[in-house]
């Protein structure tokens, strides 16, 4: 088995000031293309300890993708440090140098000083082109290792890992079918409750069963070898029943996208009122091109349930073929209303636990919104228990 480690660098990724986006992005791609990754570390900018992971993890992995530290600043070291490592001076690419005193003429500036150590790479490494950044990269070996070297910013670092690092592994390694992965989002049932339920199936040989909680959706993922699609298609059958009414989406679509390829489908506007998720989701639609109508957020308001049905039949009364209302949260209560063109449902929940953040809660909230949508455009009942939601009065007209 091929030996696969990542290794980002930079005092901000080290101590969480950034989250390392990168690196989650890299670990999938390389599962879904049959190299999984075997292990990623982070160290900061310090010259002596990536010298020493260099040195390190090159007796052991077989490819390691270094991620950031080509950049124009002092505390960028990773070709300093790679060549060190190799014993090895750095050399500069005259071909990138030019290319990048175009890069700055054709934007009217004129290339400070400090970016010239962006075209220098180790003796003997082989330069990997960067076509939308001034950082070039580079691939060189160390020990049983072949390393590859990327700039940090992820629109730069994934189209090189695509286009440039990808080809470059699969002509050298004998790659294994890409593994499978089948997957669907649940809402409104625990990761406990689910899990207890499906454990006591038996998997197919081979095949690993997934959970991740991400507030507040559930993920569920099956994961296995090509040859054994069959056997899993037949066992997540069963998984899909255990979780029932409370799949939300299957794949990535995710559910703001589905209702709104859903809602172009039907050829439905939908307008959307909101006071505690303070236009969050009208945000999530709006970033997947939902036919949105009319819309407001408003400041938190005493309403009862039939006060808020009206207010979203108001909202339709304009070119909306369908209305959601979000109320205001008071004593742990909040209210829905959604406007049909066959009448108004409502509901009044309880959060029977307060510990979550408001956040957390909003995130939560909005769900419930697009997943009363969603229950709707399925023909389900609207109201139903969310885990530590209660509905405590539903409402029709």
């Amino acid at each position: 088995m091929i030996r696969v480690e990542m290794l980002s660098t930079g005092d901000e990724v080290l101590h969480g000031q950034i989250v390392d986006t990168n690196a989650a992005w890299l670990a999938e791609l390389l599962f879904e293309q049959g190299l999984p990754m075997t292990s990623r570390q982070t160290v900061g900018d310090s010259m002596e300890e990536l010298v020493s992971v260099l040195t390190e993890r090159s007796k052991v992995a077989d490819v390691l993708i270094v991620n950031g530290g080509l950049g124009p600043t002092s505390d960028d070291l990773s070709a300093a440090a790679a060549a060190k490592a190799a014993g090895v001076g750095l050399v500069m690419q005259e071909a990138w140098l030019e290319k990048m005193t175009a890069f700055f003429a054709s934007r009217g500036r004129k290339m400070a000083d400090s970016n010239r150590k962006q075209a220098e790479i180790p003796a003997g490494a082989e330069m990997i082109d960067n076509p939308i950044g001034t950082a070039c990269g580079f691939a060189m070996e160390l020990n049983r290792c072949w390393i590859f070297f990327t700039p940090g910013v992820p629109s730069e670092y994934k189209m090189m890992v695509e286009q440039q690092i990808l080809p470059r592994l699969k002509a050298r390694f004998p790659i294994a079918d890409s593994p499978v992965c089948l997957r669907l989002t649940t809402f409104g049932r625990g990761e406990s409750d689910l899990a207890s339920a499906i454990e006591p199936l038996p998997l197919p040989e081979g095949v690993v069963m997934g959970y991740r909680a991400s507030m507040p959706i559930i993920e569920l993922k099956l994961n296995g070898p090509k040859s054994k699609l069959p056997e899993m298609e037949q066992f997540w059958q069963q998984v899909r029943a255990i979780a029932g009414e409370s799949i939300i989406f299957e794949g990535r679509e995710g559910l703001p996208a589905q209702l709104s390829r859903r809602l172009k489908e039907q050829n439905y506007r939908l307008a959307v009122s909101e006071q505690f998720t303070s236009g969050l989701v009208q945000y999530q639609l709006a970033s997947v091109e939902a036919p949105l109508a009319a819309g407001n957020v408003l400041p938190a308001q005493e309403e009862s349930l039939d006060e808020l049905m009206q207010r979203a039949r108001q909202l339709a009364a304009g070119d909306a073929d369908l209305a959601l209302a979000i109320g205001g949260e008071k004593e742990n209560h909040l209210s829905f209303a959604l406007h049909t063109p066959q009448g108004s449902l409502a509901q009044r929940v309880k959060f029977s636990n307060s510990r979550h953040g408001l956040k957390a809660r909003q995130d939560v909230v909005a769900m419930m919104a697009l997943n009363m949508l969603r229950r709707w455009m399925d023909g389900l009942e609207v109201a139903g228990g969310h885990g530590w939601i209660d509905v405590v009065e539903t409402r029709s007209y």
